[in-house]
């Protein structure tokens, strides 16, 4: 990598925080296993004017889903299940699956369905969504405040109340991005025997030594922890609405009053928080085919598998009405992240079989196995549909390969 045009990387994450876009930011680029780049730049928290550092902890949100979908793939490799599995066979209060009819104009105009699979939670074609999608099922969620934030109480409540309302879509015929991460993440505790912060930690995190990543900030992080801004005058996880405010960097997450010191809920689609170092460890494990310093986690031939576009074609031919965290055209979806299918109809450098997955609070990781190379980008301004920054980024790194 040409060390002159990395450093344009350094100049766009400081106009960044010139132009207010974001508080601060932190990015790390690794090749062939060894450390090309790293710069933070701007602030972690604006009102005590705290610099972002390598140590700064951030609020993961969806970059939770690859660590889940590992997880659950090592059970899977035990022969604990199968990816046809109904979700029914572990979570019985699925049993007798509704969806909405097509045209619903109401939450209770349904039919009956089959049950979603293992495999559709995976890939988020099982009909569940998110209150941010638009649609009649996602404005009943938003109803009944079915989110997996930090402070909505534990895991397997929430995934009952969820199995109350009919799916959006007969299983299997669509994608739209949802909870369904959270639903695996009960499933793991079912089948594991573990709650799910605790199944990780054995499964994952220590064995990665990831030792700053958790459900809850670790003891003594203190102001290590990230303030969340957003431009948004209402809501920050309002993903779709354009009524920006007159403060681009609007304070939404204050870290001392953050309702992650006390979470209980264990949301495995979207409630980890984090380091760079850390989440590095975890991408280069992936890169690595499942491979760590101390064993394996997921067996190459799993990780491979994981890393495959799982859908019929790519995410744009299955009529998705959702947000998500990555552009449609030209990438597919495998299991828990997305697939580069084609660099120029998703018009954007990089390669074929890229694997990759974001953060409604801005940050991004891919790898690029054809290059031998790992990022992972750090901020926490909410939503990530914000500004172009990943894109920009990718266009960036990929225009400082010499080779």
């Amino acid at each position: 990598m040409r060390s002159d045009r990395l450093e344009r990387i350094r100049g766009w994450q400081q106009r960044y925080v010139d132009e207010g876009k974001y508080p601060g930011s932190a990015l790390l680029i690794r090749r062939r296993g060894e450390e090309q780049f790293f710069h933070a730049s701007g602030l972690r928290n604006i009102e005590e004017n705290l610099p972002f550092t390598r140590d700064t902890l951030v609020r993961l949100y969806s970059m939770t889903k690859p660590v889940t979908s590992v997880a659950v793939m090592s059970l899977l490799e035990q022969g604990l299940f199968h990816l046809d599995a109904p979700v029914s066979d572990f979570l019985p209060e699925f049993n007798d699956m509704q969806a909405l009819v097509p045209g619903a104009t109401q939450i209770g105009q349904t039919e009956p369905c089959a049950v979603p699979t293992l495999h559709q939670l995976l890939t988020h074609t099982s009909g569940l969504s998110y209150p941010f999608n638009p649609g009649v099922l996602p404005e009943a969620m938003a109803k009944e405040d079915l989110l997996f934030k930090p402070d909505h109480g534990s895991l397997a409540p929430m995934v009952t109340r969820l199995s109350g309302l009919p799916l959006a879509f007969h299983p299997g015929t669509r994608w739209e991005y949802s909870v369904a991460t959270d639903v695996l993440g009960r499933v793991a505790e079912v089948v594991s025997g573990k709650s799910l912060g605790q199944f990780l930690q054995e499964e994952i995190f220590e064995p990665l030594e990831m030792t700053e990543t958790g459900f809850q900030p670790p003891s003594g992080a203190g102001s290590r922890l990230a303030s969340l801004y957003t431009p948004l005058a209402g809501d920050a996880m309002a993903l779709n609405s354009a009524e920006t405010g007159p403060n681009s960097l609007r304070l939404t997450d204050s870290y001392p009053h953050s309702p992650f010191w006390q979470a209980e809920m264990h949301s495995g689609g979207g409630g980890l928080i984090g380091t760079i170092d850390d989440y590095m460890k975890f991408t280069e494990m992936l890169r690595r085919r499942g491979r760590s310093r101390n064993g394996l986690i997921i067996s190459p031939q799993t990780a491979d598998f994981m890393m495959q576009n799982h859908l019929t074609g790519d995410i744009a031919s299955m009529g998705p009405q959702s947000f998500a965290e990555q552009p449609m055209e030209g990438m597919g979806f495998g299991l828990g992240g997305a697939v580069v299918l084609s660099p120029a109809r998703a018009r954007c450098p990089g390669s074929v079989g890229d694997f990759s997955w974001g953060g409604i609070a801005s940050t991004f990781f891919w790898l690029d196995r054809q290059l031998d190379m790992s990022v992972v980008f750090l901020t926490q301004l909410a939503p990530s549909s914000s500004y172009p920054a990943r894109p920009e980024l990718k266009a960036l790194i990929h225009g400082a390969i010499a080779e």
